[in-house]
């Protein structure tokens, strides 16, 4: 009867554990997340739709937006062309240098995108180590758009590439090898029994990258120089109106905020459902992969 008494007991603790660590990890995303993502959207409709149509229709806002669309619409197809490359290589081939790969592709995991704005200054800057031979042949990049693009592209530089990688190595390169014994040339064989395997984990990575694109700030904020509607994204454009100081700039604000909060979202929903769809699949990739890792 003791020992009965006594698994009850450890049940009814265990249980209290268990909905208190529940109850604990909702009230922390509850205000840490769902709480600030509601008061951008209260703040930037307080003054009603008026107000916030005309903080987004503002040319800079405008200006804003149109460039961070550039800078994503470079930085996402590159890193997506060097995802599916570093992929392939790695989960294809074994060759001198395969686990730094590996390693370098997670380093922008690691550093500051602070840090990597400052050193972009100091390797194209006007007094930096490549910066008089570009000023010499009338070249700009940082404080202009080649110099957003760079840090874009190294901020978001893992996210494709380590979304493939576990996805290739999970399959292998066994159809590929029957497809080229059958006479498949080597783009037949990409297009055709390559790319359709890997089509969720590619579609994810570059849903990550595009997100992160849009929305980086600290890089971005280096290298930009903070220029109204010539080197100024719709992050960066959030700073200088809030800084306003008044009230409607404050609204404008989180009008703009809205936008990347609605692209979280977006994000989110997207990531959900494909990780509904297709988690399952992923989830056997990657554990099959790590059991293929030597």
């Amino acid at each position: 009867m003791a020992a009965i008494a006594l698994q009850v007991s450890h049940r009814h603790a265990g249980g209290w554990m268990r909905s208190g660590l529940i109850v604990l990890a909702w009230l922390v995303v509850g205000v840490m997340l769902v709480l600030p993502l509601a008061v951008v959207f209260a703040q930037a409709l307080a003054k009603g739709w008026g107000v916030f149509v005309a903080a987004l229709i503002d040319d800079d806002a405008r200006d804003a937006m149109r460039l961070t669309l550039q800078v994503a619409l470079i930085a996402v197809p590159a890193n997506t062309v060097f995802g599916i490359a570093a992929a392939w290589a790695i989960s294809h081939y074994r060759f001198a240098g395969r686990t730094w790969l590996e390693a370098l592709i997670d380093l922008p995991f690691s550093v500051s995108p602070v840090v990597v704005g400052l050193v972009c200054v100091l390797a194209y800057g006007a007094h930096g180590w490549f910066g008089p031979w570009f000023a010499a042949h009338d070249i700009k990049v940082v404080f202009a758009v080649p110099g957003l693009v760079l840090v874009t592209v190294f901020v978001t530089f893992p996210f494709v590439a380590r979304e493939l990688i576990p996805v290739m190595q999970a399959h292998g390169g066994e159809e590929e090898l029957a497809a080229r014994t059958l006479g498949a040339s080597g783009w037949q064989i990409f297009w055709r029994v390559s790319l359709p395997r890997v089509r969720w984990a590619l579609l994810y990575g570059v849903l990550l990258c595009n997100a992160r694109a849009m929305g980086e700030f600290g890089a971005v904020s280096v290298v930009s120089g903070h220029l109204p509607g010539v080197t100024s994204t719709l992050p960066l454009q959030v700073e200088q109106v809030y800084n306003g100081g008044s009230v409607s700039a404050t609204t404008s604000a989180f009008a703009l905020a809205s936008l990347l909060a609605l692209l979280t979202l977006v994000t989110l929903v997207v990531k959900r459902t494909l990780e509904w769809r297709h988690g399952g699949e992923l989830a056997a990739n990657a554990r099959i992969a790590g059991e293929r890792m030597p």
